[in-house]
């Protein structure tokens, strides 16, 4: 949902996201097309471990954003991929978090590095770069970043 509301808000870009329940990403097809957006917006279901490892996906964006998706590990393992070298991993986090949900050893792993938390009013965002490209073995397969987190 967070995916459309940015799109909404920002007509001159284009998105793509990222569902693997194919049901949720019939729901996200249908609301872009509600929203008038859809010509911007691609929806991919898939399991992000894929997409991640696909040639088109990989390193292609500047920008990752993710709401509840999973533990700090597993959202940096799976977005990292998706990230072009310089590139942005925006992640909403509780109110009361840490920086130590976002080691900076654990993301040096995936060739990314904290950047900063951002406090607006409606929120908390821990911000991460990604300073490299990814090695090439992330993300593991399909449910090893959640059953053996990096960190």
């Amino acid at each position: 949902m967070p995916g459309l509301v940015l799109a909404t808000m920002w007509p001159a870009t284009s998105w793509t996201f990222v569902e693997a329940h194919r049901r949720r990403a019939a729901f996200l097809e249908a609301a872009a097309m509600r929203l008038g957006c859809s010509a911007r917006v691609d929806v991919v279901a898939e399991r992000a471990e894929l997409v991640g490892r696909d040639p088109a996906h990989r390193g292609a964006y500047r920008v990752v954003v993710a709401r509840s998706f999973g533990p700090p590990a597993v959202t940096a393992e799976c977005g990292a991929p998706l990230l072009a070298a310089g590139g942005l991993l925006v992640v909403s986090e509780p109110p009361a978090s840490d920086a130590t949900r976002w080691p900076a050893a654990g993301l040096a792993l995936l060739g990314a590095a904290p950047e900063r938390v951002a406090s607006l009013t409606k929120g908390t965002f821990q911000v991460i770069r990604q300073a490299l490209p990814c090695p090439e073995r992330y993300p593991r397969r399909i449910g090893v970043p959640a059953k053996r987190p990096l960190f």
